[in-house]
């Protein structure tokens, strides 16, 4: 990977049938006017009463010509004007979030160039000024029609999928970042020539430049976020880091650098790289990282049209801690929590009956008393999710809990049959704990 530094940008009603009730003639009822007959009545009425409200509102807060309308009040906006005039409905906020987000966007595309196999790695360099850069080692964004996502709403690069890596809010595309920064340049490496673009609040300033020879390869992008839109301009290197290293435990082949140069005399980087998944994800969560009884497994199953990587374990803590996640994106329950925990339930109620470890007369372990102490982490990555509510938090695909709690099932009654003594003791406090 080349330098970030060293080159221009980077960058009702039901019908019962054949049933009908006897004709009974109604009693004869005093006629009553309708609400139809009262309305005229009460409109009357009321605008006596209130024609003094009226008056002034016609005369000191909103005028006769404020009121009306026509097709001269509609505003036409182009896609990115809209973006500009309205940002907070793409990026959620203008604060520190939504500045973050900008960065966000820039790595999810990066991130799918090494999903891909089309690039090792990733680096994000912060600053001075409020400037942000990102730079992979692939090789190299097709120059042709480079543009049009960087200009369109609706237009990525590559396609969607399980390797579609949602790395920030809804997945708004590099178009949104393009808008809502002062200045961007974007750099293409490929075939020993370089390709620089350059933009204005999503505007091209410039012609691409005719390609230059270079060494080494991949795609970079240097933006800066405009001060007009945004409150802040100073980026969270602590939230910033939490979500790449949450990245690259979902993502194992993911290698992600972050480098702080806003403070030249005290110049900070960070690298989250973790072979091991969703079992480092684990062991980070309990402050073990070398935790030796981590269940975890990963599985391709053509039955959910994707994969799972799945891991999990007991600790002394009386608290439940579930983690799910689907294509990376942070979830709040779904099928593939209920599939987990599902097919923990089966192992060890079968496991505890078999073994006697549970008495005849005591009902099978519920949720309550396996979930006690388990900390875990569910990650599926599907060809097509399907995200319900208003903020995508629950997975609603329907074969993912019956894939997921069969996979589950499977290795944890593995996981139980080679150790015995510690299954027998961890069945044992279940049972003990439920007593109390």
């Amino acid at each position: 990977m080349w330098d970030i530094g060293e080159h221009v940008g980077a960058i009702s009603t039901r019908f019962r049938v054949g049933r009908t009730a006897p004709f009974r003639e109604a009693p004869t009822r005093p006629l009553r006017p309708s609400p139809h007959m009262l309305l005229p009545g009460l409109l009357s009425r009321s605008r006596v009463a209130f024609e003094p409200l009226l008056n002034s509102v016609r005369g000191g807060i909103v005028s006769d010509d404020a009121m009306t309308y026509d097709a001269s009040n509609i505003q036409v906006l182009e896609e990115l004007e809209a973006v500009r005039k309205r940002p907070s409905m793409c990026i959620g906020s203008t604060d520190e979030r939504g500045l973050r987000h900008l960065v966000l966007e820039i790595v999810e595309r990066a991130a799918h160039e090494i999903l891909a196999g089309r690039a090792s790695r990733v680096e994000v360099t912060l600053m001075p000024h409020g400037g942000v850069g990102v730079a992979d080692d692939g090789t190299g964004v097709l120059t042709d029609g480079f543009d049009v996502p960087l200009t369109r709403l609706t237009a990525c690069y590559g396609g969607r999928g399980r390797h579609d890596v949602t790395a920030g809010f809804h997945g708004v595309g590099l178009s949104v970042v393009n808008a809502l920064s002062s200045r961007m340049t974007a750099e293409v490496r490929q075939d020993g020539v370089s390709t620089v673009w350059e933009y204005a609040r999503g505007v091209a300033v410039t012609p691409a430049t005719a390609p230059e020879p270079t060494t080494g390869s991949g795609t970079a992008f240097m933006f800066w976020p405009d001060s007009e839109v945004f409150k802040t301009m100073e980026q969270s290197l602590e939230a910033l880091a939490d979500r790449f290293r949450e990245l690259a435990f979902l993502n194992r082949t993911l290698d992600i650098s972050l480098i702080d140069e806003r403070d030249p005399a005290e110049p900070t980087s960070m690298r989250f790289r973790f072979p091991d998944g969703v079992r480092d994800f684990v062991a980070y969560l309990d402050g073990e990282p070398s935790a030796p009884d981590i269940v975890g497994f990963e599985l391709d199953n053509p039955g959910m049209e994707g994969e799972m990587e799945i891991a999990w374990r007991w600790t002394d803590s009386p608290e439940e801690r579930i983690h799910s996640f689907v294509n990376s994106w942070t979830t709040h329950g779904g099928t593939h929590e209920r599939g987990l925990r599902d097919g923990i339930a089966d192992a060890m109620n079968a496991y505890a009956r078999e073994q006697r470890l549970l008495p005849k007369t005591d009902s099978d372990l519920d949720d309550n008393r396996i979930g006690e102490g388990m900390t875990a982490v569910v990650a599926v990555r599907l060809d097509h999710p399907e995200l319900q509510g208003s903020t995508r938090g629950v997975l609603g695909n329907g074969p993912v809990r019956t894939c997921v709690r069969e996979a589950v099932r499977e290795h944890l009654r593995g996981w139980l049959d080679g150790r015995p003594e510690q299954a027998g003791a961890l069945i044992s406090r279940m049972v003990a704990r439920a007593q109390l």
